[in-house]
C-alpha cells in the first residue's frame, strides 16, 4: 500500500469517504476503522491526519459545506436584476432538491449534529452566512435572511415530497418574500373571524 509520501490524496480521500461513510449509514456509525476500510487506507493514517473524530468531522463537513456554496455561487453569481435572480433561486431550488441524495442527506445530519452539539454550530452559522452573502448581492440583508430559510424549506418539501411542487409555486414564493413596496403581491391570510364592525 502507498505511503504518505507516495499517497498524496489520502488525506483528501480519508475527508471523501468520512462523508460517504456518514451518508450510507449515519453520523452514528463514523469510526476511524470504517472510516479508513472506506478509504483504502491504514488505521494509523487517522490519527496521522487528524486529531481525533471530531477534527475530521469538522473539516469533512466544512468541505461539504464549501461545496455547496459553490452551487449558490453558480447560480447566484450571474444575475444582473432582482427579476433574474429570483429566477436564479427558484433554478437553485429545484437543483438542491432533485440532485444528489448525499447531499440532501449530509445537510440533514449536520444539521443533527450541531442540535445535538452547540460546538458544531460554527459551522452552520458559516454556512448560512456564506448563503446569504450570495443572496446579498441582490437582496437587502433582512430579505436575504428570509429568502434563505425559504430556500432550506423549499427544498427540503420538494425533496421529500411524493408529489413534489412544480417551478410556478417556488418562482411565487421567491416573488413573495422578495417583492417589496406598494405593488408588493397580497398574500391572503384566509377569511376574517370575528366582527369588525365599531
Amino acid at each position: 500500500m502507498a505511503t504518505g509520501h507516495t499517497d498524496p490524496r489520502r488525506r483528501d480521500r480519508i475527508l471523501d469517504a468520512t462523508l460517504d461513510l456518514i451518508a450510507d449509514e449515519g453520523i452514528a456509525r463514523v469510526s476511524h476503522r470504517r472510516i479508513a476500510a472506506r478509504a483504502g487506507v491504514p488505521l494509523g493514517s487517522m490519527t496521522y491526519h487528524f486529531d481525533g473524530i471530531d477534527d475530521l468531522l469538522r473539516e469533512a463537513f466544512g468541505r461539504f459545506t464549501d461545496h455547496i456554496a459553490a452551487v449558490f455561487d453558480a447560480h447566484l453569481a450571474g444575475p444582473a436584476d432582482p427579476d433574474q435572480a429570483r429566477r436564479a433561486v427558484a433554478d437553485l431550488v429545484h437543483v438542491l432538491s432533485e440532485g444528489s441524495r448525499r447531499d440532501l442527506v449530509l445537510a440533514q445530519e449536520l444539521y443533527t449534529l450541531a442540535a445535538r452539539r452547540p460546538a458544531y454550530r460554527e459551522l452552520t452559522h458559516a454556512w448560512m452566512h456564506r448563503s446569504r452573502v450570495h443572496l446579498e448581492r441582490h437582496f437587502d440583508p433582512d430579505t436575504a435572511r428570509q429568502l434563505d430559510a425559504l430556500i432550506e424549506g423549499l427544498t427540503l418539501h420538494r425533496a421529500l415530497a411524493t408529489e413534489p411542487h412544480d417551478r410556478a409555486l417556488t418562482l411565487e414564493a421567491v416573488t413573495r418574500i422578495t417583492t417589496t413596496g406598494p405593488h408588493a403581491p397580497r398574500v391572503s391570510t384566509g377569511p376574517a373571524t370575528g366582527d369588525s364592525s365599531p
